[in-house]
């Protein structure tokens, strides 16, 4: 009997005992069962701690800009799992998605495959079938023995690198740059974003032969009054307007985008648009991206991010440290396995009341109200916050308290910003 695509989703979540399982061999077997076919004529993996959503959105952008056909592949979702897989700028149905789970199904045999696997194959597939020009493809966790690092990239990109999944990466910067360092192919660019990477994400690039294009090195940006340069090494510069994204660190994610679409296209020039420049410029004005400072509206205005970890959090208080002045009120929960002490310190003073939401109901992973605002009392002196069972009942509170000219930022999980954004639209 056909599945619907929750029952779908469901039965994924039963067939591997194991939520999250590294390695490529049981889902390379899968993929090569079903014919292992080119997902597109050319793929961009985007691995890193933070910013992948985002370079993968503006990769998208702009490539749709030069006139290319795209498949867009990102995790988590926020509201509707078609999310997950776009095709030339719109989410896939559930009849897309439930064929080609059948097909992953009665491939894999006795073969466990995670949901995020499961997820992984069927944008491949579907890819596959779609003609497409490009695919660019958020890598999940880590990189090396990730699901997505199955496909050769043409280019791959590693926004950045910090202190996230630990457990399964290792404890330090280091130890984690390596492990996002295997998405990167001998002989083949790799961006680096970042202007400080770790030593461990370097010398794994060197010790694959990647050819390396680093931030701040190979490629430069700088803002200014009119908007921001970006420059190659090799002379080439563009005058460019600002990101429609609103966070300072979407230039970095822009700037490490462009670097691989100039890589793509100077490598090829018959695949290069015959105007880059109109191309990125449309880009950066169309490009969208769900939860990253995303702007509700409303007075108080409300700004809902999936930020979750102390480097998306630092990124947050620069963007605090930018806006008017006004008192911030704070939606806040988080999961049990991520550096609370770390995001909170990051913000700090800039977070006038905090109203804490416990997301244990929501998520096995989730984290309790009170287990939170111990964290918070061991992190701030005398914070100013309230406690409330879930998100709603979080956004409810902020919303009574908060004054007209002031700000209610939603962050901390992208279950804070679903149930947010759930709340804002229906």
């Amino acid at each position: 009997m056909t599945r619907t695509l929750a029952e779908w989703l469901a039965y994924q979540e039963h067939v591997n005992v194991r939520s999250i399982e590294l390695g490529l061999d049981r889902v390379r077997e899968v993929w090569q069962r079903m014919g292992a076919p080119a997902p597109a004529h050319r793929v961009i993996t985007v691995g890193g701690t933070n910013g992948k959503g985002s370079t993968v959105a503006l990769l998208e952008a702009m490539l749709r800009a030069a006139g290319l056909r795209v498949g867009a592949f990102t995790s988590p979702h926020l509201l509707d799992y078609n999310e997950r897989v776009r095709i030339d700028g719109a989410n896939v149905d559930d009849a897309a998605l439930t064929a080609s789970f059948e097909r992953i199904d009665a491939a894999r045999g006795a073969i466990p495959l995670t949901y995020f696997e499961f997820g992984t194959l069927a944008a491949l597939d579907l890819f596959a079938r779609a003609g497409l020009d490009v695919a660019v493809l958020e890598v999940g966790l880590g990189g090396r023995l990730d699901a997505v690092n199955i496909i050769d990239a043409a280019v791959a990109i590693v926004t950045t690198v910090d202190l996230d999944h630990m457990d399964w990466l290792g404890p330090d910067r280091d130890s984690i740059g390596r492990e996002k360092a295997g998405i990167a192919r001998a002989g083949r660019p790799v961006i680096v974003g970042e202007l400080d990477p770790p030593a461990g994400l370097l010398d794994a690039l060197a010790a694959c032969g990647a050819r390396v294009e680093r931030a701040g090195l190979d490629f430069h940006f700088e803002r200014h009054a009119d908007g921001w340069r970006w420059q190659h090494r090799d002379g080439s510069a563009m005058e460019l307007p600002d990101p429609a994204l609103a966070a300072p660190v979407q230039f970095a994610n822009a700037a490490a985008a462009i670097a691989a679409l100039h890589v793509l296209w100077a490598g090829d020039v018959s695949f290069a648009p015959k105007d880059v420049f109109a191309a990125v410029s449309a880009g950066l004005h169309e490009v969208r991206v769900p939860a990253r400072l995303q702007s509700l509206g409303g007075d108080p205005l409300l700004i809902v991010d999936v930020g979750h970890n102390p480097q998306a959090a630092r990124a947050l208080a620069e963007w605090l440290d930018a806006r008017p002045a006004g008192r911030v009120h704070a939606v806040y929960g988080a999961l049990a396995d991520k550096d609370v002490a770390g995001v909170i310190g990051a913000l700090g003073a800039r977070i006038d009341h905090w109203h804490l939401a416990g997301l244990d109901h929501a998520t096995l992973r989730g984290l309790a109200v009170d287990a939170l605002a111990g964290i918070l009392r061991q992190t701030l002196p005398q914070p100013a916050f309230d406690t409330h069972a879930d998100v709603a009942a979080a956004l409810a509170a902020a919303r009574a308290a908060a004054r007209p000219g002031e700000c209610i930022l939603a962050f901390g999980s992208f279950f804070v910003a679903s149930a947010v954004i759930a709340e804002a639209v229906g």
